[in-house]
């Protein structure tokens, strides 16, 4: 990894995946800053660890709460969301703010590459197409400028 390392909030309620998601993001050179396995733990935890990525499941074990989740961390400056899930059409059109979906089941290269693809993004890259395994938000793919956290 080049660059500063990403501060990463991971979301998701299934202990096992919560557990390889963090050993993949320290393995990629970033920092796993805390894990949420509901909505309001989730939002406390981005309050007070001011990560620079969430990856925020859709289903968590409040319900199908990851979406107002998603919404409510990405209207935080400096915080890009990026959903994980096995049913992206659970996702809304507009994506509820976050820069994309990682569908379920990813591998280590898809997570490596969706955070080195936002790491690029947050720090300057140029625009490039997004890693295999990562679907961007409309908002992403057609006005890069409406996302201050991830620039064109």
């Amino acid at each position: 990894m080049s660059g500063p390392a990403l501060r990463v909030l991971i979301v998701e309620d299934e202990a096992f995946i919560a557990l390889e998601l963090e050993c993949l993001i320290e393995e990629a050179g970033h920092v796993a800053v805390g894990v949420a396995t509901r909505s309001q733990e989730a939002v406390a935890l981005a309050r007070d660890l001011s990560p620079d990525v969430a990856l925020v499941d859709v289903h968590l074990a409040d319900g199908p709460t990851g979406i107002g989740v998603a919404q409510d961390l990405s209207a935080r400056p400096g915080t890009t969301v990026l959903f994980t899930t096995a049913n992206a059409k659970r996702v809304p059109p507009d994506f509820a703010g976050a820069a994309g979906i990682i569908a379920k089941p990813y591998s280590e290269r898809v997570i490596r590459a969706a955070l080195a693809y936002v790491a690029w993004r947050r720090h300057g890259g140029a625009s490039m197409e997004p890693p295999d395994g990562v679907v961007l938000s409309p908002a992403i793919r057609g006005d890069a400028a409406s996302d201050p956290d991830m620039p064109a």
